[in-house]
């Protein structure tokens, strides 16, 4: 153990030695490594904390979630058949009464619908804000938090009373922050509520199916004295029970709505049963790309560094060639030499690798102040960095140490 720590630190400081007498040299060397795990951990830190915001904002969104609604929600781009969605009935309140008696799978459910218009208080006015219009396992759902003051209480939704829970954004600007929103009312499009509480600021969000932060949310039942729900594009939120797979919640909830609407077998849906969560499982497929774009890249980067550092150790064993000669002949043995000059050859990679690294840190920090979502880098991607570096340190230094391993000790104390 102790003569293996002996190379190490002998291979470090002769590394840092050949960093120091040619320090040109090796850093452009060293450039084709550095710019190659740039390249792969730089892919691997963003996409790895895209996946991670897409995956936060999807379980805000709800997860284990069901979104019953005429419309499809993957998009379809040109191919979209909308002529088809617009004319199916919309989901109703009834429905979702029956979905939750009938149903055995689910957990919450909730109806919601939402109409756009102004609000106001004293001087302030604010255009298109989102109202919307929902029961009462809306914000068990969507897991809501208030910075300040309470949320709808289960009495308020059952009588339907003028109340609303406004968003961050709607409280700074009308009332001057959350804190001086609570207990004053807010009206909209002319009608008066009454604030209960303010949420907490969401942020933007790739899942942008709500902007609570320029919404208010009321009880359903004060909605429907307002608007018409049919006219506002209503949906139905229903969550699976703990444990409840999506797939097996979406095979009974399709039995049950096409009792409700009395779809014979040969009749298509009228209906779509989108699932939230399958949209962060459909990028995987393009993520998977990105990282293999990184790591093609990353690739001939690695392959150059590698030439780049082989080179710089053939230069060092024919440097250190009586040297060499002299360990040999003093009872050092060929695995020994074979040994501290592979190690050797992995410092330079590594030394490489860790200005790689610190590039990576500089451009997260920079993309940190334009992004929506922080960049992290994993202690695994680091570990996954090091790791490339020593094997391709190994691999890169195995030809010239062989060569230092086998020289004849007469021979190279000779050489000049």
């Amino acid at each position: 153990m102790i003569k293996l720590l002996s190379i190490l630190w002998n291979s470090f400081k002769l590394a840092l030695g050949e960093l120091k007498a040619n320090t040109l040299r090796t850093v452009l060397s060293l450039l084709g490594v550095s710019f190659g795990i740039f390249c792969i951990i730089g892919v691997l830190a963003t996409v790895d904390s895209l996946k991670r915001k897409i995956q936060g904002d999807i379980k805000e969104v709800g997860s284990n979630c069901i979104y019953l609604d005429k419309w499809n929600y993957d998009g379809g781009g040109d191919a979209y058949p909308w002529w088809k969605y617009i004319n199916r009935p919309t989901p109703k309140i009834s429905e979702m009464r029956f979905i939750k008696e009938k149903s055995y799978l689910t957990g919450n459910i909730a109806f919601l619908c939402g109409e756009s218009g102004n609000v106001s208080y004293e001087d302030n006015i604010l255009s298109n804000i989102r109202i919307f219009g929902t029961t009462e396992d809306f914000s068990r759902i969507q897991s809501l938090e208030t910075q300040a003051g309470r949320y709808l209480s289960d009495g308020e939704f059952t009588r339907g009373t003028p109340s609303a829970v406004i968003g961050n954004q709607v409280a700074t600007e009308l009332y001057g922050g959350p804190e001086y929103a609570v207990g004053k009312e807010i009206t909209f499009n002319g009608h008066k509520l009454e604030i209960t509480g303010v949420i907490k600021k969401q942020g933007q969000s790739f899942a942008n199916i709500f902007d609570f932060d320029n919404a208010l949310i009321t009880p359903y039942n004060y909605f429907a004295s307002l608007f018409k729900p049919d006219k506002t594009d209503p949906a139905i939120l229903i969550q699976g029970k703990p444990g409840v797979a999506t797939k097996a919640l979406q095979d009974e909830l399709k039995g049950v709505v096409r009792q409700i609407r009395r779809l014979s077998p040969i009749k298509e849906d009228n209906f779509t049963l989108n699932d939230i969560s399958a949209f962060a499982d459909n990028l995987d497929s393009f993520f998977s790309k990105v990282n293999l774009g990184g790591w093609a890249i990353a690739g001939l980067s690695l392959i150059v560094g590698a030439f780049g550092v082989a080179n710089i150790m053939f230069v060092t064993v024919r440097e250190r060639t009586s040297q060499i000669g002299l360990k040999k002949a003093i009872g050092a043995k060929s695995s020994t030499i074979l040994t501290e000059f592979l190690i050797e050859s992995a410092f330079l990679c590594i030394i490489g690798g860790l200005i790689g690294l610190f590039f990576v840190w500089i451009l997260a920090t920079i993309l940190n102040g334009v992004l929506p979502f922080p960049i992290y880098i994993e202690p695994s991607i680091v570990l996954l960095a090091l790791s490339i570096c020593v094997i391709l340190g190994i691999l890169s230094g195995i030809i010239p140490a062989s060569i230092a391993a086998k020289m004849d000790p007469v021979v190279a104390i000779r050489t000049k």
